[in-house]
């Protein structure tokens, strides 16, 4: 074989692998974009003004820590064909399996509600009233939703998925310091051990891992249809999306870290206002973003609920389905939907609260989502091959213990708050 032909079928080999990862992918890359959500987008943006670079740091070691956990589900998804909701009702029984349902309905409604938030905040910039802004979005939501195929849905959702970075070149726009940047790569405690730094920390982490985030990749792979075979192609698609989630996370950090370090910030569009003062074209890249992320995290967020509803009561639970083949499905849907924008056209609603607080709420909730999950990645008779590696159980019962650990400091500090000064 001479080499022209060599050259010609190596190519011909790398097309067929990029098309396959192209067919598989899109759990992983939704979940972890999506992840960089309206509330996440205002944690980042406030953290940013408050602690500069300080903090980057941290958002480096979330990116393993995401994979890990969100990997964990490909391998579950993919082996047992069910979701999370279900696995967790087979495996635990039903008093367990309501308790996370409960605790999926509750996280999930709450951070539904700080995607409109974030919508609304972002649209008002341009001086559109919220509920026009909540019904447009109502609509196309819909529209994904009623169109009956889950590849089609899943391939409008990648076109709002690449609207996330924005944040790049507005990154690139304020001409952040390396040097500064470089330090705040390297572990540090801005501000000493307080409770604002343990709200922070936590902050990140409940934006940066979710229930809602475990419930969602597992039911994606089984609608998708992924199997066994599937699952190192799914494995690379939550690496490179947790890569590019912590990417989008840090460039967020070092627009308002360069130009609004100090400034009071409370939310992502009160930094996008900011900005437009200062430059234009990055405040608005930061508002654009803000949308898209509360539209994409809308997207996944609502669809995790429908889809553990329809697992507990046994509906069909498909967007391969039509209506009127799975209508408690499409009605749960629409009912979170519709309940979560209307919350945010309540009048003096403390909107800026609600998008912190829940991501505090999320990483509170979040251990008892990773303990089910770590149980099942152990029934060695559930998952054969797949089961979890000793040092996949070290790394992840590490996770659980650190998240309970800064829920545990972040209480005492709210009670002690003069104790590590």
């Amino acid at each position: 074989m001479n080499f022209w032909a060599r050259i010609f079928y190596k190519y011909r080999r790398i097309i067929k692998i990029v098309q396959l990862f192209l067919i598989i992918s899109g759990p992983g890359l939704l979940v972890m974009i999506a992840d960089n959500d309206a509330g996440g987008i205002t944690t980042y943006a406030v953290t940013g003004s408050k602690f500069g670079y300080g903090l980057l740091w941290f958002l480096v070691i979330l990116g393993p820590v995401a994979y890990f956990v969100q990997e964990m589900t490909v391998r579950l998804g993919a082996v047992t064909k069910r979701g999370h909701a279900e696995a967790i009702f087979d495996a635990f029984g039903s008093f367990w399996g309501w308790f996370s349902l409960l605790d999926l309905v509750l996280s999930d409604w709450l951070t539904l509600i700080t995607e409109f938030i974030g919508m609304t905040a972002a649209m008002s910039i341009f001086h559109i009233p919220a509920w026009l802004t909540v019904l447009v979005v109502c609509i196309v939501m819909g529209a994904m939703v009623l169109q009956g195929r889950y590849w089609t849905w899943e391939k409008i959702a990648f076109v709002f998925a690449a609207f996330n970075v924005v944040y790049i070149p507005a990154a690139f726009m304020v001409h952040p310091s390396v040097a500064a940047v470089a330090h705040g790569l390297l572990p540090n405690f801005p501000g000493g051990f307080n409770n604002q730094l343990f709200f922070f920390l936590m902050a990140n982490i409940g934006t940066t891992i979710a229930p809602w985030m475990v419930f969602f990749q597992q039911s994606s792979v089984v609608d998708k249809g992924m199997q066994e075979k599937d699952i190192p192609w799914g494995k690379a698609d939550t690496a490179m999306g947790a890569v590019f989630t912590v990417l989008v996370a840090m460039f967020v950090i070092m627009v308002t870290g360069t130009l609004l370090r100090g400034i009071d910030i409370q939310s992502a569009d009160q930094a996008a206002r900011h900005l437009m003062g200062i430059n234009k074209y990055v405040g608005t890249l930061l508002a654009i973003g803000l949308f898209d992320a509360g539209f994409l995290g809308a997207i996944c967020i609502s669809l995790a609920s429908s889809w553990a509803f329809g697992e507990v009561f046994g509906w069909a639970h498909s967007l391969n389905k039509k209506v009127k083949e799975a209508p408690w499905f499409y009605a749960s849907y629409f009912f979170m939907l519709v309940t979560a924008g209307a919350v945010v056209l309540i009048p003096h609603a403390p909107l800026v609260l609600i998008t912190l607080f829940v991501q505090v709420i999320a990483v509170t909730l979040l251990p008892a989502a990773l303990v089910f999950l770590i149980v099942l990645l152990n029934d060695k008779e559930l998952m054969g091959d797949y089961v979890n590696t000793r040092i996949q159980n070290v790394i992840n019962i590490s996770i659980v213990a650190v998240i309970v650990g800064l829920s545990t400091l972040y209480g005492i500090t709210a009670m002690f708050p003069n104790l590590f000064k």
